[in-house]
């Protein structure tokens, strides 16, 4: 689990079977009055885009209940948990979580699209942090290095002047010159 900040929200990361999953329950903090994800997952554009998106990564997906839920995205009594669209879709890009670290979380995909709902501020900000997280678990040894190769650099005086002072031999140059 990882945590990121992002315009002072806190959001929570976790891996599952090796996939970014991002807490969009996390991100509505952000977002300005009473929100739910379920406001957001009735939005006809959302199931559109959650539903491309199983058909390309989740070869489990239930399409045909799928169907049945989109035909009734955008009308007014139309509300799904995650949970339950989870349930009968099959999804994965979508978990409900209870416990200590609960909440709605969203494969990085998804969540990026909900980001956007929020604010294209808000979209932009996490995309970047996010990009600066799997850059530094890519190389982490990259901020080591840099203090390595930083105290290297300022010591390189006191080094080379030791080596003149200790290691070399004292040669008076004055007298080794010749003068034709």
């Amino acid at each position: 689990m990882t945590k990121i900040v992002i315009q002072n929200t806190e959001i929570t990361i976790i891996t599952v079977e090796n996939e970014d999953y991002i807490c969009i329950t996390d991100m509505l903090k952000a977002k300005d009055g009473d929100f739910f994800v379920t406001d957001w997952l009735r939005n006809r554009n959302t199931l559109e885009y959650i539903g491309v998106w199983e058909q390309v990564y989740n070869p489990n997906f239930n399409y045909g209940e799928f169907a049945i839920i989109k035909s009734k995205a955008g009308l007014n009594n139309f509300k799904i948990s995650v949970k339950e669209f989870a349930e009968k879709t099959n999804a994965i890009s979508l978990q409900a979580k209870a416990g200590r670290y609960g909440g709605t979380y969203a494969h990085r995909d998804i969540a990026f699209e909900f980001a956007m709902w929020i604010s294209p501020e808000f979209k932009i900000y996490i995309v970047k942090e996010f990009q600066r997280l799997k850059d530094a678990e890519v190389n982490p040894l990259l901020g080591a290095w840099n203090v390595t190769r930083i105290l290297s650099k300022v010591n390189y005086t006191l080094h080379t002047d030791a080596v003149r002072d200790f290691v070399l031999p004292k040669i008076d140059i004055e007298s080794e010159i010749s003068y034709a």
